[in-house]
């Protein structure tokens, strides 16, 4: 039954706790026979060498448990930025989500990332604060930090017993119950009920969960306000209401690692996160009508999907990650790309387990599998039935901020990692290539420096190719500062075809973070609206490398005035004329280099504050605020990036190998005069 699916994600900071929780999550599902461990190395679902190395998540990973007749699909995303890629195309696919907070640090700038990313794809979701053993571990104030930080209305659902190394137990407010944690295992847990000692807080607190409810529900306003006695029954419809209209976010709290609150997570997910069918209809458009079309999220509808990832593995090859969101697909059924316009075969249907996979006959709405034998189709397209073809929105990607030159070891590599590069790229859109038309050099350019790393080490454990990396730099940007206007006139024979295009642009400057917009002013009758797609086309080419070697960003262009010739003109014509017109007027706009300014959070040990501060200024870093937890000290600020390459042995050398950080791209800003001509002079690509 699709109303007992449940396709959630966890999402989180690096560090809060995902995949601790995550194997919690299997072991009591049954799912797994031990608790895996990720200081260990025995996390299921930390399953790449390096993700064991490290102690962290790089690519998210999928697997299916049961619970209590519920069927769970959980994606388990990276919390560090560099791979935020991998949270972005999940919560794109999922239902639901539990939002993991740290008990010591509160509300971290990527667990705002990510919660914010949640809210763009519409997610509902639980709140679990974890780590309540910890030194400096306050659930309260948390929850405050989620009120203010994330502008968002936790609904307390259970208060935790002790705090630190004497966290021992739950109260939980619905059930009205305490819970006593005193052995290893959750399971055998101890319940009891609400006794003197914790009367008065229970009744406190339930009051207050109760009034928040009233607000959502005229039932719970009317029993509450006529002293009746509240049924569990009533409570949880209530709170799933107000959850899956996003206007409350059950939270609850523990320590997975200890073995304490996951269980109720489980319960949680059950009662209170949406199903494929709470999620109701899909929009997308008919590319054939272009018109917007919906379809249900039941088996009878025709099939569609979306493909969220790719991973290229060892033994089986291409592997596609997919949401089915209507109807259903057999092993060998034909399918259309409608993205691409591409009939493809599917081959293979997976139950996916991390990084194990196991054959399936058919899958239906609601599920998430692995499909084998699709050859055009990339990352966000659009899968339909080949007679009712309808397209979703695709996924948005980050673009890249730093780049590095990488060569094989060996000579003789080249091509073959050229090869690989590309497939490294189809599983992630945040990697981009290109080679250095003077050199010969490959440039791969990433999110970060441990992106970059990462697939350095991925090239020589899994497909044997050791490489050099050159330093990283700074993967800069263009834009214009003014208002500027080009034509552009193209006539010529190519074979025995006469090829014509006149088109007349103005390009505007755009908004930080707007990217590209074209808007086409021409009527119809004038051009033909066949011919518009390869004006947009050339101008697009044109924003590829800009006056200065770097990409285009954040310009308005407008197709302004256009000439037409039935009898000569075509769409290659248009786009180099368009290419030609984009050119002019460019130059124009006084263009400008734009660098990348980076959000980031220093972790320090509050004796090293002072230095750690003194350091990042004389970097032109700006701090925004420093708050102390427990005996450590938490740095926000903002920094540029060309500032911040090697930080992470000066940060080490000044806090005796103590302290740590994360960056993530905030916005571009002009560089400097002194800055801008150091880059031209040098000329990077």
């Amino acid at each position: 039954m699709i109303e007992k699916v449940r396709n959630i994600g966890i999402i989180a900071h690096i560090d809060a706790g995902k995949t601790t929780t995550t194997e919690r999550l299997l072991y009591y599902t049954g799912k797994t026979y031990k608790i895996g461990d990720v200081d260990e190395g025995t996390a299921v679902m930390d399953w790449m060498d390096q993700e064991k190395e490290r102690g962290i998540t790089i690519t998210s990973a999928a697997t299916t448990c049961f619970w209590k007749g519920y069927k769970i699909n959980i994606i388990d995303t990276p919390g560090h930025v560099d791979f935020t890629v991998e949270v972005e195309r999940s919560l794109r696919v999922l239902d639901g989500a539990i939002g993991i907070f740290c008990g010591v640090a509160g509300v971290q700038p990527q667990s705002e990332t990510v919660w914010r990313q949640s809210e763009k794809y519409n997610v509902p979701r639980i709140i679990y604060i974890n780590k309540m053993d910890r030194v400096g571990a306050d659930f309260f104030r948390v929850v405050e930090d989620i009120r203010k930080k994330l502008g968002s209305k936790p609904l307390i659902l259970v208060l935790p017993i002790g705090r630190e190394d004497k966290f021992t137990g739950l109260i939980d407010l619905v059930e009205g119950r305490i819970i006593i944690y005193d052995s290893e295992f959750e399971t055998e847990a101890k319940i009891k009920e609400i006794d003197e000692q914790y009367k008065e807080e229970f009744e406190k607190y339930r009051n207050i969960m109760i009034e928040e409810l009233a607000e959502i529900d005229e039932m719970i306003m009317e029993k509450y306000l006529n002293g009746e006695n509240m049924p569990i029954d009533l409570l949880k419809k209530v709170i799933r209401k107000g959850t899956l209209l996003k206007k409350i976010f059950p939270t609850f709290c523990g320590s997975s690692l200890k073995n304490k609150g996951t269980l109720l997570l489980l319960d949680a997910i059950c009662d209170y996160l949406p199903s494929p069918i709470d999620r109701g209809e899909i929009l997308g458009v008919n590319p054939i009508t272009g018109k917007r079309e919906k379809r249900k999220p039941i088996t009878e509808e025709k099939f569609s999907g979306i493909v969220f990832k790719i991973f290229n593995d060892v033994h089986l090859g291409k592997i596609l990650y997919g949401r089915i969101y209507s109807g259903q697909i057999k092993k060998g059924d034909r399918v259309l790309n409608s993205s691409r316009n591409r009939k493809e075969k599917i081959l293979k249907i997976l139950e996916i387990h991390a990084n194990k996979y196991f054959n399936k006959d058919f899958a239906i709405a609601g599920d998430i599998v692995g499909i084998i034998g699709l050859k055009d189709t990339f990352t966000g397209d659009t899968l339909s039935d080949e007679n009712s073809p309808i397209i979703y929105e695709s996924i948005n990607f980050p673009e890249p901020v730093i780049y590095s030159a990488i060569e094989p070891i060996t000579k003789s590599d080249y091509q073959k990692l050229y090869d690989t590069l590309k497939k490294m790229i189809e599983e992630d859109p945040t990697l981009k290539l290109k080679i250095d038309e003077e050199t010969g050099q490959i440039i791969l350019m990433g999110m970060g420096e441990l992106h970059i790393d990462v697939i350095s080490e991925r090239l020589k454990r899994e497909y044997k190719i050791p490489v050099r990396l050159g330093k990283p730099e700074v993967a800069y940007r263009e834009t214009i500062t003014q208002v500027c206007e080009g034509e552009g006139e193209f006539l010529n024979t190519i074979g025995d075809k006469l090829n014509y295009g006149y088109v007349f642009l103005r390009i505007e400057p755009g908004k930080r973070g707007e990217k590209f917009k074209f808007f086409n002013m021409v009527d119809k009758t004038k051009l033909p609206l066949e011919f518009v797609p390869a004006i947009e086309e050339g101008i697009k080419e044109c924003l590829e490398v800009g006056i200065y070697g770097f990409p285009i960003i954040d310009i308005k262009v407008f197709l302004v005035d256009a000439i037409f010739n039935p009898e000569t003109s075509t769409p290659f014509g248009y786009k180099v004329a368009s290419n030609i017109a984009f050119k002019n007027a460019y130059k124009n706009g006084s263009p400008v280099i734009l660098e990348p300014i980076m959000r980031i959070e220093i972790l320090t040990p509050e004796e090293f504050i002072g230095e750690v501060i003194h350091d990042f200024t004389i970097r032109n870093g700006k701090v925004l605020n420093v708050d102390i937890h427990g005996s450590t000290g938490i740095i926000n600020g903002s920094v540029p990036l060309k500032k911040i390459f090697g930080y992470s042995t000066i940060l080490r050398s000044l806090t005796q190998g103590r302290g740590s950080f994360i960056i993530e791209p905030l916005y571009y800003e002009v560089v400097s005069e002194e800055e801008f001509k150091k880059i031209v002079g040098i000329g990077i690509f």
